[in-house]
């Protein structure tokens, strides 16, 4: 674990954008429904009662932050987290949710 202070700039406004993506109720609702496993835009949406289209937007967006990948098969598109790292993330923060209870 790096213990250092974050004094570069830029790596700090690189770690403020990321942590955005889990201040965004849908988009952390969509992470927490990657964590049962791979699943498509449409599987999503019913899951989470949200459009397809606003699905996707969120998806866009968690995906160009690195936090989900996606998988094509033939004319399917399945997305998953990008790795074990995001579903530790989000532990660790309902760990600490969970202490201050």
């Amino acid at each position: 674990m790096n213990n250092k202070r974050i004094d570069d700039e830029e790596l700090v406004a690189l770690l403020a954008d990321f942590f955005k993506n889990f201040g965004d109720t849908s988009r952390l609702r969509i992470l927490n429904e990657l964590i049962k496993g791979e699943a498509s835009v449409n599987t999503i949406a019913e899951e989470l009662n949200m459009s397809q289209s606003a699905v996707s937007h969120q998806l866009k967006t968690l995906k160009s932050s690195k936090l989900v990948k996606r998988r094509q098969d033939g004319k399917n598109v399945f997305y998953s987290l990008d790795d074990e790292h995001v579903k530790g993330i989000i532990d660790y923060a309902l760990l600490h949710i969970m202490e201050e209870v």
